[in-house]
């Protein structure tokens, strides 16, 4: 059995992934957009990488993690492949390969980051999260330096390269590994925080978003994919959804979310660049990006690896 809350928490943590590659309001309303793209909407990946690593717990033997890590490897391969016409002529391919073209990053970054946390599964647990919490400063302190342009030149434009901090390392190791021990401690059957806690962490969020636009001064057209009140933000929501007792067989609604976030970023090039669908363009689009995910579950069943 299935837990439908979360297969319906993944159908939002996709569309809060959308909205913030639409840069949702960024013309009418600014303030408002950049705490939600920059803010709320980035507890997304952070969350779905939480739910991989409480059930990345039961891959406990080289067999399970070959098996686990195909399957990743497999779906990031296609869909790199996929994503090959939307390339630009100033890429880095090596770059696309390796890190993942735009939203792929999610894919490769998790596979190297299970593989890690696989090694590590062992150690004690005030260790293990020790590291997790180094590598998420890391990643942050990084980020800052670049998007606060501290230094010149090419340390800039170095720092400001999406790999350097948002890589399987700084990201997606340290929330893998908070579900990992989320599971292995029972911290979901020990701890149920109320609705009001949620929503308490999330306008926290959505305030750090704020005084790093206001305070700190960090430029709007710039992304912040790591925010400190993530860490308490995304666990939250997890556990609160995960103790939302009401079960399903069907997994329809995790493989529709997974739809929508590897094909998004192609439906919004065919509606938001086409020179036919002028009006109702996001009508058209979520219309368009329903159908199609739809459309690749159900293709799933007969090709398999494509979800």
């Amino acid at each position: 059995m299935r837990s439908l809350s979360i297969d319906i928490l993944k159908i939002v943590l996709a569309f809060f992934v959308v909205c913030l590659h639409l840069h949702i309001l960024r013309d009418s309303y600014p303030l408002l957009s950049y705490v939600l793209v920059n803010g709320l909407f980035r507890m997304g990946v952070p969350v779905f990488l939480i739910i991989s690593g409480y059930f990345f717990f039961y891959v406990n033997d080289l067999s399970r993690l070959k098996k686990w890590s195909f399957r990743i490897f497999l779906l990031y391969a296609i869909w790199s492949v996929i994503y090959i016409p939307l390339w630009k002529e100033n890429d880095e391919y090596s770059m696309n390969i390796l890190f993942g073209y735009h939203h792929l990053w999610y894919l490769i970054g998790t596979l190297f980051a299970g593989l890690l946390l696989y090694m590590l599964r062992h150690i004690p647990v005030k260790k293990l999260f020790f590291v997790l919490i180094a590598c998420f400063c890391c990643g942050y302190t990084i980020q800052y330096l670049g998007n606060s342009h501290y230094f010149k030149g090419e340390t800039d434009v170095l720092l400001n390269l999406f790999p350097v901090y948002r890589n399987f390392l700084f990201v997606c190791f340290p929330f893998l590994g908070i579900g990992f021990l989320i599971k292995r401690q029972g911290i979901e059957v020990r701890r149920r925080p109320p609705l009001w806690l949620v929503l308490l962490a999330a306008g926290s969020v959505m305030a750090e978003s704020f005084l790093n636009e206001q305070l700190l001064h960090l430029q709007k057209k710039e992304s912040i994919d790591l925010l400190f009140s993530l860490l308490i933000a995304c666990p939250v929501l997890f556990l609160y959804c995960k103790n939302i007792t009401v079960k399903t067989d069907s997994k329809i609604l995790a493989s529709i979310s997974t739809a929508i976030y590897l094909i998004h970023p192609l439906v919004m090039e065919w509606v938001y660049q086409s020179t036919y669908l002028t009006s109702f363009q996001d009508v058209v689009f979520v219309g368009v990006l329903l159908a199609a995910s739809l459309i690749l579950v159900f293709l799933n069943r007969k090709l398999k690896y494509i979800l």
